[in-house]
Formats: structure tokens, sequence, C-alpha cells
């Protein structure tokens, strides 16, 4: 028998993030499918958890046939997963490389083409980016700034398709935020610094600067309350921004000659 209450479908759903969402929608009354690799850290009432690799088509597609099975129809699509590399472009690894488009930006492809048949009428698709998304990257967070200008881009496509059929799309764009994400970036960092050949001084003034940025965060429950904002209203904003960092907006709003000069003021000076 099908469950008649309102359902999302949620990637990440075992992250931080993608965990705060899940809790905020079924205090909501929702019923949410939750698609994440590894197993949730609490057990929730109104949520099921679909063991799924979402690098893998076939695992989504299992995925899909499990919810068709309970639902007739989804409200909304919520992609929350995603990592956060941190590397330089010349020394990074093939495997590291792809690995972070194929979760940042093709997980999202995969994900919406395979649910979008349970999508209801009017119903929502709504993607997290990130603050550095729409910016100038900067260096050794070049390759995550990439994916997120990627999902942008596919983002806005998508957008412009979708509404011809009815369906709304929305970007999420947050600064950072109080999740396990932080703490595995930190440990790629502190790798990076360590095992780096070109930019020994360069990663360790890094480091610096991305403590400031990141002390600065704020907790899941927040970004978990905004999408579901976005996803309540009527006619929802295309993007939505939180925790935005008043120095790299500044920093971008720079010549790029500026920018560059900055970045190597700030990374080699003594």
């Amino acid at each position: 028998m099908q469950e008649t209450r309102k359902a999302i479908v949620l990637t990440g759903a075992s992250g931080g993030i993608g965990f705060a969402v899940a809790k905020k929608f079924i205090s909501e009354g929702y019923l949410v499918f939750g698609l994440d690799i590894k197993e949730p850290k609490d057990n929730l009432n109104c949520f099921h958890f679909i063991k799924t690799d979402i690098t893998k088509e076939q695992q989504i597609h299992s995925a899909f046939n499990f919810v068709k099975e309970k639902v007739s129809e989804i409200e909304a699509i919520i992609s929350a997963a995603g990592i956060y590399d941190l590397n330089s472009l010349i020394e990074i690894s093939e495997e590291d490389f792809i690995r972070s488009f194929d979760i940042n930006v093709f997980s999202m492809y995969r994900v919406n083409k395979a649910f979008i048949p349970l999508l209801k009428e009017k119903g929502k698709v709504i993607m997290i980016s990130s603050e550095l998304g729409p910016l100038d990257p900067l260096p050794f967070t070049g390759l995550y700034g990439i994916t997120k200008s990627t999902v942008e881009k596919y983002a806005y496509s998508l957008r412009m398709e979708l509404q011809l059929l009815g369906y709304q799309v929305v970007l999420i764009r947050p600064g950072a935020i109080d999740t396990g994400l932080l703490s595995v970036s930190e440990q790629k960092l502190e790798k990076f610094t360590n095992g780096t050949k070109h930019y020994s001084y360069n990663s360790k003034k890094f480091k610096e600067v991305v403590s400031s940025v990141e002390s600065k965060k704020v907790a899941p429950e927040k970004i978990a309350k905004l999408i579901y904002k976005a996803n309540s209203k009527k006619k929802s904003k295309y993007v939505y921004k939180i925790n935005r960092n008043f120095g790299l907006l500044v920093l971008n709003a720079l010549p790029h000659r500026l920018q560059n000069w900055i970045i190597k003021k700030i990374l080699t000076s003594k």
C-alpha cells in the first residue's frame, strides 16, 4: 500500500546538511527517502534510508523503483551530496579529479533524470551549490570551485528546460556550514600541505586563510530551514544565499589582475 503523505527524495541524506534537511522535513510532516552510501547516525521516523552510490546509475534506478513502490509522487528532488577537495591542479590525482565531478556534478544529473517521472506537477528540483560557485576560483580550492560553477550552469540550463514542463529549479548557495564536510576538508588540506612538492610555504599560508573563513560557519539546521522555506513557496526564488563571506565578495568585485596580485601577496609574504 502506498503512502499518502507528502514525500521528498534527498541525496547526501546521512551527511551534516542532508540529515538536518531530513529532520526538518520530517518535523513538518513529510516522508523522506534518503539516498547515501553510508548509514545515517540516528534512526528517524518517516525516514526511508536507501543505501545508494550516486555515482552508479543502476543503484539510482534501484532506489527509484523502491520509492515508486512506496509513493505515487514526490514534492521535490533535493541534492545535498557533495565533497570538498583541497589540492593543487597540477598535483591532484586524475582519480580524485574525476571523483569530484562524479559526486558534485554528474550525480545531480543522474538523480534528477531518474526521479523526474515521479515529481508532482509544479514540483521542485533543489540543488546545493556553494558561495564559490559564481565567484572566481581561489588557489587550491580550484577543483571545488570548478565543479560548483559547473553546477551553476547545469542548474540554470535545467531551469530553462524544466519550466517548460511546469517544474521549478532552485539553487542554494551556502557559505561555510558546520558539518563533517569541513573537518574532511581540513584533513585534505593538511594532507596537501604535508605532501605538496611545489607549494609548501604557500599552502601553509593558505591554511591560515581557510581557518579564518571557516571559523564563521553556521549550523546545518539553518540551511535546512532555508531549503524547507524554498520548497514551501508557491513561486520560489531561483537562488537562495546564506552565510556569504564578505571578504570573498569584495575580492571577486575587483579586476582579475588585482585579485591575482592580492592573492600572490598574501600567499608569498614572509
